[in-house]
């Protein structure tokens, strides 16, 4: 489930205003770790049609074991038959966390063209660091 949906208004030089998207699903539930990132880089086509490699991370966050997702390329749209696909949009770049919690699982997706990640990243980076292990 969409716990919170932010637009992010387009850097100078972009078109289209970026989303960020916090998912909660509850307790057991929204998919593991490995099955979120391969959905995420399954919405990306890279220059040979494929999927593009993701660059993932790992860290810790107020006690929160934390995995960072970054994929660029040509955004697919989410897909599915809940989501209505605008089209590919080249140039564009995905940051993702996945914060593991006991109660479920938290998942972060912001999503825009890549001039509008690159200006934001230090804000995504700051709400993923502000989650709190309760």
């Amino acid at each position: 489930m969409r716990a919170a949906t932010y637009s992010v208004p387009a850097a100078a030089g972009d078109k289209d205003n970026g989303e960020c998207v916090v998912y909660f699903f509850g307790a057991g539930q929204g998919g593991g770790v490995q099955a979120n990132i391969d959905r995420w880089k399954g919405q990306f086509k890279g220059p040979d049609g494929k999927p593009p490699a993701a660059k993932t991370g790992k860290k810790t966050v107020n006690g929160l074991a934390v995995t960072t997702v970054e994929v660029a390329g040509e955004y697919m749209g989410m897909g599915g038959p809940m989501a209505a696909s605008k089209g590919a949009a080249a140039g564009y770049r995905m940051l993702g966390a996945i914060i593991e919690n006991a109660g479920g699982n938290i998942f972060l997706k912001f999503t825009a063209p890549a001039k509008t990640v690159a200006a934001n990243q230090q804000k995504f980076d700051q709400l993923v660091n502000s989650f709190q292990k309760q």
